[in-house]
């Protein structure tokens, strides 16, 4: 599969993310088939600007509820606030209520 319809297919389960919750990439990745594969789910939130719909980047983190991909937001705490108005807990780049707002397409989706 080329990698842009591989991100296209990231960028269509981001949009799902419901507003207050949060997802990894691993979680993405595996729904997609490709468990080995978080990496990519994260280049491709990199780059979901120039996606056609607005994709909901802020909502995915790492696997331990780290705001890994914050640098890719305008100014330093963009992500962090974005997160925090949904809901989101965050201290220090770290989602307090993890478990509690995490949302697993794996289970989620049909």
């Amino acid at each position: 599969m080329p990698k842009n319809d591989f991100f296209d297919k990231v960028y269509q389960v981001a949009e799902l993310i419901p507003y207050g919750r949060v997802t990894s990439y691993g979680a993405i990745a595996k729904y997609l088939g490709a468990a080995r594969s978080a990496r990519i789910v994260g280049w491709a939130m990199n780059k979901c600007s120039s996606w056609k719909n607005y994709i909901p980047a802020h909502r995915v983190v790492n696997r331990s509820g780290l705001l890994t991909g914050k640098q890719h937001f305008p100014g330093g705490e963009t992500m962090k606030e974005l997160l925090q108005n949904e809901g989101v807990l965050v201290d220090d780049n770290q989602i307090t209520n993890f478990k509690e707002v995490f949302w697993d397409p794996s289970k989620e989706l049909i």
